[in-house]
């Protein structure tokens, strides 16, 4: 293979690639986001080779996290989150505490610094909204208790990644000059407050005046989205950011559904490319304490997580089976988990071991995860497998 491509090149090789490992994963009663972590694994630089230089790939693949955080914003309407979130806050938040504690404990025994360790710990806090929302069948999702419960928690997770990704941007300008710091502080509310006065008096009232050009609206919204996300950027805080506090100015608009549905096939376009450069950066060659203490997170994740959360659930008056199920439901690490450690490595706060054992562990638990919920629980998976048997 050359060792320079042309970007066509890339997106052939990626998508066609990522159609081939999507088939044989579906099959196999996987997540389509193992298959492109896989695939980057094996035709990347650690691995074939075929795409030696994945540094385009990386940029282009943020922006798809970009799109992801501005639709997370969209789906949380501020005054409907409130009423949402009441039942789910403390489940979130002590789980959360209990996964962080199980990764720093990891990270410490391994000799990790502080910094280090705790962003390990970091990591482990969440599940993964992809595989928990996408393994629910339409009729669990819309018509029964269980899905609402998972969304709940799952929406609480996303706010707790949001403000760590917030905790990683200020970690890394710990170099910075005091006042670089205090204008990162200030930028947060004043970006709040733009955005919600744009959001009211002028994005509201374009949305009505051409509520029947559906490609404006298209438009308006991914215009919207990386303006803030660059905003942010220029006031020295992550694109993410940005992006979701401009989800979450106009999820109250009526037309934020039609949005969100119409910028979620742009959104998966660039995911793949990010999951696939995660796979990539991912090195084969991790050594014998990466892959142990891999291995030793994952399955603590796995064993302990849906304990937890059972046990909570149960406290929250759940009964055993449903509790139970929404534990092995929730039971593994999640795509902040990898967004995370992407964010860390890129602002140097940690070093590549850490990354690696992060990203291990991740894809471990999703697919041992996400192939046990097949086999055990009603999926959409599992009526086409049954279907097609």
């Amino acid at each position: 293979m050359p060792t320079e491509h042309t970007l066509l090149y890339s997106i052939f090789i990626i998508y066609t690639g990522a159609t081939v490992f999507s088939t044989f994963a579906l099959l196999a009663k996987q997540s389509t986001i193992v298959a492109y972590m896989i695939l980057g694994m094996v035709i990347g630089p650690y691995g074939l080779g075929w795409l030696s230089d994945t540094t385009l790939i990386h940029e282009a693949g943020d922006v798809g996290i970009i799109f992801l955080l501005f639709l997370l914003g969209l789906h949380l309407d501020p005054y409907k989150l409130v009423m949402r979130l009441r039942s789910s806050f403390s489940i979130a938040i002590i789980s959360s505490l209990i996964f962080f504690t199980i990764g720093y404990a990891v990270g410490h025994a391994l000799g990790l610094d502080l910094v280090n360790a705790s962003i390990l710990g970091s990591a482990m806090m969440f599940s993964s909204t992809t595989i928990g929302v996408k393994l629910l069948p339409n009729n669990v999702l819309h018509q029964r208790h269980i899905g609402e419960v998972m969304i709940s928690i799952l929406l609480m997770q996303d706010i707790i990644a949001v403000a760590t990704l917030m905790a990683l941007n200020i970690s890394a300008n710990d170099k910075a000059s005091v006042s670089q710091i205090l204008g990162i502080t200030i930028a947060m509310p004043s970006i709040i407050l733009l955005s919600w006065a744009l959001g009211q008096y002028v994005l509201k009232r374009l949305f009505l005046y051409f509520k029947e050009i559906r490609e404006y609206l298209f438009l308006l919204a991914i215009g919207w989205c990386l303006a803030m996300a660059e905003l942010s950027s220029v006031l020295g805080m992550n694109h993410e950011i940005g992006a979701f506090i401009a989800g979450v100015s106009i999820a109250s608009h009526s037309v934020s559904l039609y949005i969100a549905e119409c910028l979620k096939p742009v959104r998966d376009f660039f995911l793949v490319l990010f999951f696939f450069a995660v796979g990539a950066s991912l090195d084969l060659n991790l050594g014998k304490t990466a892959i142990i203490a891999s291995s030793i997170l994952a399955v603590l994740i796995l064993i302990i997580k849906p304990l937890v959360f059972s046990l909570l659930l149960n406290r929250s008056d759940e009964d055993s089976q449903t509790a139970w199920e929404l534990g092995l439901r929730l039971g593994q690490a999640s795509e902040f988990s990898v967004l995370i450690s992407s964010i860390a490595i890129k602002s140097a706060l940690i070093i590549p071991m850490t990354s690696n054992i992060i990203l291990a562990s991740t894809m471990i638990t999703l697919i041992i995860s996400s192939s046990y919920v097949v086999m055990k629980y009603e999926t959409p998976m599992k009526r086409f497998i049954d279907s097609d048997e």
